[in-house]
Formats: C-alpha cells, sequence, structure tokens
C-alpha cells in the first residue's frame, strides 16, 4: 500500500535523512586502503548510538548487519566482513536509519585509494543518473519518466542498469509500494503524488545487468563480473519538487 506523509512526518523523515547523510560524510573521511567493511559496519553502529537512532536494517529477514556493503563487482547486499579493502576497490555502503520512528535510506558508493578510470567514469555516471532519476520526481508525472531518464542517459554510455533490484516507497515500513524500476517507458506507470516519499537508487553496470544471487541468499553480484556503482537518496514529492531527504551535497567523491 502507498502511504502519502504530512508536512509533520516529512520533516521527521527529514531530519532521519540529515542523520544518514552526516554518517556517509564521516564515512567517507575514513575510506582507505587497510579499512575493512566490518570496521565502517561498527563505525556506523556507534554512529547510530550516539545519536539515539537505529540501524533499520539490522534484523530485518534476519539480517544480520547495520550496513550493507558491496565491493566491485557485487551489485547490492554484500555482506560487512573482515577483509581489507585494496587500492582501487569501488565499495557501496547502504544503510537505513531509524531516528524516533521516521525512516531514511541512502546508499553510496566510495573509491579506495586511487581507482581506474574505468571504476572512475563509472561512479560519476551511476551519481549523474541519480539526480536525472530525481529531476522526473515531480506532481503528475509517471514512474516510467524516472526510470525513461536514468536508461536513456546511462545505455548510450555503454553501460547497463540492473533490473533484478528497484527503489521503493519508504516509511513508516521499510520497502512500501510502489516499487521504482531504474528503466522503463516515458509516460508509463503509476502518477506521482503530493507527499509520496520514495527512494531512488540506481544500480549501474560496466557490463551486463544480469545477476546472479551468491550462497548466503542476500549478495546480488554481476553474473559476467564486472563492475557495479549505486547512488541512493530518500525523497519526497512535495509541490516546490523533489525534496532530498538524505542530502549530502557538501561530499566529495571524486577527487
Amino acid at each position: 500500500m502507498i502511504t502519502i506523509k504530512s508536512e509533520r512526518e516529512i520533516t521527521l523523515m527529514k531530519k532521519t535523512g540529515e542523520l544518514l547523510a552526516r554518517c556517509h560524510q564521516e564515512i567517507a573521511k575514513i575510506m582507505k586502503p587497510g579499512i575493512t567493511t566490518y570496521e565502517i559496519d561498527q563505525f556506523v553502529e556507534q554512529f547510530l548510538a550516539n545519536h539515539g537512532a537505529t540501524p533499520e536494517q539490522k534484523g530485518y529477514k534476519g539480517y544480520e548487519f547495520a550496513t550493507c556493503a558491496s565491493i566491485n563487482d557485487e551489485i547490492c547486499h554484500g555482506f560487512p566482513r573482515k577483509k581489507p579493502l585494496n587500492n582501487g576497490d569501488i565499495v557501496t555502503i547502504d544503510s537505513v536509519f531509524n531516528l524516533n520512528g521516521a525512516l531514511a535510506d541512502s546508499a553510496w558508493t566510495y573509491a579506495i585509494g586511487k581507482p581506474s578510470e574505468q571504476a572512475k567514469n563509472l561512479l560519476k555516471v551511476t551519481y549523474e543518473a541519480l539526480y536525472r532519476g530525481i529531476e522526473q520526481a515531480q506532481i503528475g508525472n509517471r514512474l516510467g519518466d524516472i526510470g525513461h531518464a536514468i536508461q536513456s542517459f546511462v545505455e548510450p554510455l555503454g553501460y547497463s542498469v540492473v533490473r533484478d533490484f528497484t527503489g521503493h516507497g519508504i516509511g513508516p515500513s521499510l520497502h512500501e509500494a510502489p516499487q521504482i524500476l531504474h528503466y522503463g517507458m516515458p509516460g508509463k506507470g503509476l502518477r506521482l503524488k503530493e507527499g509520496m516519499v520514495i527512494t531512488i537508487e540506481p544500480m549501474i553496470n560496466t557490463g551486463r545487468y544480469n545477476s546472479t544471487l551468491d550462497a548466503n541468499g542476500w549478495t546480488a553480484r554481476t553474473s559476467d563480473g564486472s563492475l557495479s556503482a549505486q547512488f541512493e537518496h530518500t525523497l519526497a514529492i512535495t509541490k516546490n519538487g523533489p525534496i532530498i531527504l538524505t542530502d549530502q551535497s557538501e561530499t566529495s567523491l571524486f577527487t
């Protein structure tokens, strides 16, 4: 069921989103060769505790961590682990914060040390794709307009859009209707309404869009071993256009 949020609910979710954005800004400072995604997960746990918030995905369908940490060819839902990250790796950290019952969801892909030109270009394209999708999140537009804006941008550049995982509505539950596809036809699909809160989170691959699932039942990776990146914001549909609740525009990712 799609829930329409009040101004008060959106304000509360924005406070959560601001906290999550600050956490990503802090994560960016510690991303370097030798750190482990388990250490990053522990950092996020402590950050949440220090600010009176909780990790919403921890315990969701048995998931054990505060973050998902997906490295290189992993598309999403990678488990934090104690293996050090190497120079040139890319890693996506995805987390959902709960602050006083209000949720926010954001994923960010970080480059470790000096990434390859291929990896840097993938991050830049995926980042741009996110904001092209957000531009279409206007009252009266349709879900297909979001997906088409992303797909029509990345595919001519030689990248592919993951089909098996989508954005979603959020709040008060972690995953709500509608699903937000990152590909599609303009003018098709559900019409966006004021008060909807959704995530847009394109997962873009350097190779084919097909994915496989690891034996752990969670981690999805590219079927051809190509690199994958993801950027995700939670946003509210308002009469003044989309409001990004997890904005972290001050973060520099492409140094």
